[in-house]
């Protein structure tokens, strides 16, 4: 085992995984040599991905001596000099490639050592060699096979599992030699299942009234009360607008305001009124095409326009208009199929079957809209681009009376709109907007699923009926991956937006069809995708981790604890509003612009436009959610990207994790956390003078469990320190409140505030306090 765990450490980066049969390779499990039957999808294809595929794969204009190891029939084809076979099923000694892979002479082994690749270690050989042997039986890519319903597998602890979910989840970790965690306290598991669903920490009130409810069934009840709430539709849709790359401005130099927030209402009302996944996607991709498509349907397909759009003077159109569409085809195929399509832009694909071709033929389907490259000047900039829908008062409060519309003027949206007359869509030379080769109609991938076009549309209507195919291999897995990833903290592909060749591989499959073939099959239903989640005793689990599961699983890849992880960062602010009685629960609505320091925008800006300067809001626009601060694509948030929100200026479906000083000041000294402290120690020193019972109930409010003792003593000697200090130095006490815009209670001992605000800050910078555990 040494060996191989050295192996892994020099291969892949990751840690050894004590299994007797099993090591992990990119996220999953790779067979070990001579231990049974071997998968060319599960062992053989990621070793020839990484060290073949680059030089004899689907690529042809990389292609060497005319060999493709990724697909059957020329591998077993006679080599282009006539003397062998690539692979000889059932011989290795008689197959070049093995021959190859164990040669120890540079001028003849592969991989070159030119090519930098790296040469195979003794366990992939094995595996190699045993396929060999087996016949060399070639499979369908995995994730190109459409997902059949597996059966449930049978695990030895019944009582565990509580629902389908956990036993695919405790057979594999049965296999590895793990047990599951104990169920997680009723405290931490009710601040889990409330940010996961709503985005907000519980409240004091449904901590208590969970705590008191000793039935069989409040965990249940209370997460269909969480699943009930409007803010559910708010949390669901921050990562949608991720994938969306919703923003506020178009970006490139000017970066002017646009009005594409009504979508995003859309959106949120879509995941409160729990719209089945097929027609949320179906909307977004051609609602404007359905048959007598209303405004709402419409609306949907701001998804697609949500790309920057230029408004400098000078710019070549057809490139720009190019570009857009460029856009639209990577949003889709990153977003919804989960495949690194825009790799086929310039050449084919060197890894998955998506030639250039193919590319270009699922850009036709964006190809054909009324859009324009370039509209207007900067002294004539426009809220929306062409195609606009406009929306009058009378349909804000009849069909569209989701949208929060704050005023009575006119609103304008940018959404999907196609010319009468076909525009010829052409194979870019080299991906150059100005070197049209042949012309090529639209057509999906075929790699993927066969377009139909006796049944299918050439148009986005049939691109819809394509993606939202019950046969489709891709769309409902990469959206379970998707939704698992956000309670999970990693998706059971870990590549979010690959699920191609080069990505890795599911770490259950089982579980990955039977969600996915599920989720099918009971109508798309996200509510109850994400309730059978969240029900399972996988998700229940504690967080706590020992010392042997972190050395023999240290990614959690088998699921033995619950998730910890921290807040995203919309998330983040979300919290210190809602504990602190901030936040304005108003759904909906144009962005705000709160805190932020001065001079940022006014330094990146081409001194034009109404966005040169930042004008902060004031009153209750100053305690919106997270979600609904401003965002300008050339500046974004700046405490928002530290935490690690996406800049939102291309489709994004996973978010980097990182942990950095700068997240540790901006929770030491961001106005709205400072102004938080403040508001809410003025608020409960006018209320009661008693320390103990300030400092316990202030605890489980924003950490949301009860204190040890220890923990009270620690924050109880911090307050009378702090309150010593500001008794002899009043003006310094004064100096501490005098943070943010809202307004002091007067009545509101000011000693006693500051001491208290400075126990709130340190319990908002507790780890625990911002972080899912």
């Amino acid at each position: 085992m040494k060996k191989q765990s050295l192996f892994l450490v020099l291969a892949i980066g990751a840690f050894a995984l004590l299994v007797v049969s099993c090591f992990q390779k990119n996220g999953t499990l790779q067979k070990k040599s001579g231990t049974g039957p071997v998968s060319y999808n599960f062992d053989i294809r990621p070793i020839l991905s990484d060290k073949c595929f680059a030089c004899h794969g689907p690529d042809a204009k990389k292609r060497e001596a005319g060999l493709r190891l990724d697909v059957a029939e020329s591998a077993y084809a006679k080599l282009k000099d006539g003397k062998g076979f690539a692979i000889f099923p059932g011989k290795p000694e008689q197959s070049e490639v093995y021959k190859r892979i164990t040669s120890v002479d540079p001028s003849y082994q592969m991989p070159t050592p030119e090519s930098h690749l790296g040469l195979l270690n003794e366990s992939e050989i094995g595996l190699v060699r045993d396929w060999i042997k087996q016949g060399a039986k070639y499979e369908k890519h995995w994730a190109f096979a459409a997902p059949v319903l597996p059966a449930v597998p049978e695990v030895s602890d019944e009582a565990w599992p509580k629902n389908e979910i956990d036993h695919f989840v405790l057979q594999k970790m049965e296999g590895a030699g793990l047990a599951p965690n104990e169920e997680a306290g009723k405290s931490h598991l009710l601040k889990r299942a409330a940010l996961d669903l709503t985005g907000l920490p519980p409240t004091l009130e449904m901590q208590q009234k969970f705590a008191a409810d000793k039935s069989d069934k409040a965990y249940e009840k209370i997460v269909d009360e969480l699943l009930a709430q409007k803010t559910f539709g708010e949390k669901m849709a921050v990562y949608w607008l991720d994938v969306a790359r919703y923003a506020d401005s178009y970006g490139y130099q000017d970066d002017e305001y646009r009005t594409q927030w009504p979508w995003r209402d859309w959106v949120i009302n879509a995941f409160n009124k729990n719209m089945p996944y097929d027609r949320f996607l179906s909307w977004q991709i051609a609602g404007d095409m359905l048959p007598n498509a209303n405004k709402e349907q419409i609306l949907a397909t701001a998804f697609f326009r949500n790309h920057k759009y230029t408004e400098e003077g000078g710019v070549i159109p057809e490139e720009y208009r190019i570009e857009y569409n460029i856009d639209k085809t990577k949003t889709f195929s990153t977003g919804i199929l989960g495949l690194t399509v825009e790799c086929a832009q310039c050449h084919d694909h060197k890894y998955d079957p998506i030639s250039q071709e193919d590319y270009y033929r699922l850009f036709a389907f964006f190809n054909n809209s009324k859009e324009l490259g370039f509209e207007g000047a900067i002294d004539n900039t426009r809220p929306a681009k062409i195609p606009v829908m406009t929306i009058s008062d009378a349909e804000a409060k009849t069909l569209l009376s989701f949208i929060n519309r704050p005023d009575t003027s006119r609103l304008m949206v940018s959404v999907l709109g196609d010319l009468d007359t076909l525009r010829p869509t052409h194979i870019l030379n080299r991906g150059v907007y100005d070197a049209p080769g042949r012309v090529v109609t639209a057509v999906a991938l075929p790699a993927v699923m066969k377009f139909d076009t006796t049944k299918m549309p050439q148009n986005r209507l049939g691109l819809a009926k394509w993606t939202t195919s019950k046969s489709n291999p891709l769309t409902a897995r990469v959206f379970v991956n998707q939704i698992w990833q956000e309670f999970f903290g990693r998706g059971i592909v870990k590549s979010t937006g690959d699920f191609g060749m080069q990505g890795d591989l599911p770490t259950n499959p089982a579980l990955l069809d039977w969600l996915a073939v599920d989720f099918m099959n009971h109508g798309w239903d996200i509510k109850r995708l994400v309730k059978q989640i969240v029900t399972s005793a996988t998700y229940r689990q504690s967080a706590k981790i020992s010392e042997e599961k972190l050395k023999a699983d240290p990614d959690n890849i088998y699921l033995s604890h619950g998730p910890r992880y921290r807040l995203p960062a919309e998330l983040v602010r979300d919290m210190v509003l809602s504990t602190s009685g901030l936040l304005n629960p108003k759904i909906g609505g144009p962005s705000v612009k709160p805190y932020q320091p001065k001079g940022l925008w006014e330094a990146a800006t081409s001194g034009r436009g109404t966005l040169r300067t930042y004008q902060q809001d004031k009153g209750d626009a100053l305690y919106r959610r997270g979600m609904y601060t401003f965002i300008k694509l050339t500046v974004p948030p700046p405490s928002m990207i530290i935490f690690d929100a996406s800049n939102r200026d291309h489709c994004e479906v996973k978010r980097s994790k990182t942990n950095t000083p700068l997240q540790a000041l901006v929770m030491l000294n961001d106005p709205t956390v400072l102004e938080a402290s403040r508001v809410l120690a003025e608020r409960t020193v006018v209320k009661s003078t008693d320390v103990d019972h300030n400092i316990r109930m202030l605890f489980q409010r924003i950490v949301c469990r009860q204190p040890t003792d220890k923990e009270v003593k620690l924050l109880t000697d911090y307050y009378n320190g702090e309150a010593s200090m500001f008794s002899k130095d009043k003006k310094h006490a004064f100096k501490v409140l005098n943070v943010g815009e809202y307004p002091h209670e007067a009545k509101a001992d000011e000693v006693r505030a500051a001491a208290l605000m400075r126990v709130i800050n340190a319990l908002y910078n507790m780890e625990e306090t911002i972080t899912k555990s």
